[in-house]
């Protein structure tokens, strides 16, 4: 069956598009912390969990690959975008005009695809797209992504897969660990080799390197179709 293996990346939305209500209930914690220093840090901790939350944040990116031929597309948010490069290989960049552009693109693709292959999808990929395209009122072509965590099928979530669904919890031998240190472990070049993070998405966006993020985006999904790969080959049956 064909595999879909992708990844996002998301951008906090900025203050001023939230009301007065919606920022008290988001900063109520903080008005609780009496010292002020420690309070100003609490603040600036809870704003950048909002790149972590569709409610807070947009998809800026979406990088694709087809797990078995490593054809695939990038789409990415460009505001005014002209790039010279030149697209001839087995992954185009596409940018797109606004978010709902994107996802509709995404959604374009995902439904020729049986099953799809993520890292942490389950926890934040999948739940972030599904969320953001009901608030922008983008059809969702594949609607069974969330469905029985115990299988591989329509979704293999590596990052369940290595902990065996958790089963160690935080301190075990089957402790969860990030994509760049399974990456580091299975001699996997990590996505973060070329000094780009999903903490520096923001930033890149401000700047408008919009492609420094789709090329980050796509390193991601590399790395995941090579630890998939792994996975299939010495791990997945395990029960």
């Amino acid at each position: 069956m064909a595999k879909l293996v992708f990844d996002i990346e998301t951008s906090a939305l900025p203050k001023e598009v939230f009301d007065n209500a919606q920022l008290e209930y988001l900063f109520r914690e903080t008005e609780k912390i009496v010292d002020e220093e420690a309070r100003a840090v609490r603040h600036g901790e809870i704003e950048r969990q909002f790149n972590l939350w569709p409610f807070t944040a947009q998809v800026v990116c979406i990088a694709m690959l087809n797990a078995e031929t490593q054809r695939g597309q990038v789409l990415f948010t460009a505001a005014d975008y002209e790039d010279d490069a030149d697209e001839a290989g087995p992954v185009e960049f596409v940018p797109c005009a606004d978010e709902a552009e994107l996802l509709t693109a995404f959604w374009d693709v995902a439904k020729h695809y049986d099953s799809i292959v993520t890292f942490n999808g389950r926890g934040f990929d999948v739940p972030f797209i599904y969320l953001r395209s009901a608030l922008l009122n983008v059809p969702i072509s594949r609607k069974d992504w969330l469905g029985y965590r115990y299988q591989t099928e329509p979704h293999c979530d590596l990052a369940e897969q290595l902990t065996f669904y958790n089963v160690s919890g935080r301190d075990g031998a089957a402790r969860r660990f990030n994509l760049d240190f399974y990456c580091k472990a299975f001699c996997i070049e990590s996505p973060k080799s070329q000094g780009v993070t999903g903490m520096d998405v923001n930033d890149l966006l401000a700047e408008g390197k919009y492609r420094e993020i789709a090329e980050y985006c796509l390193r991601d999904v590399r790395a995941t179709v090579l630890l998939y790969q792994i996975w299939k080959d010495r791990l997945a049956g395990i029960k």
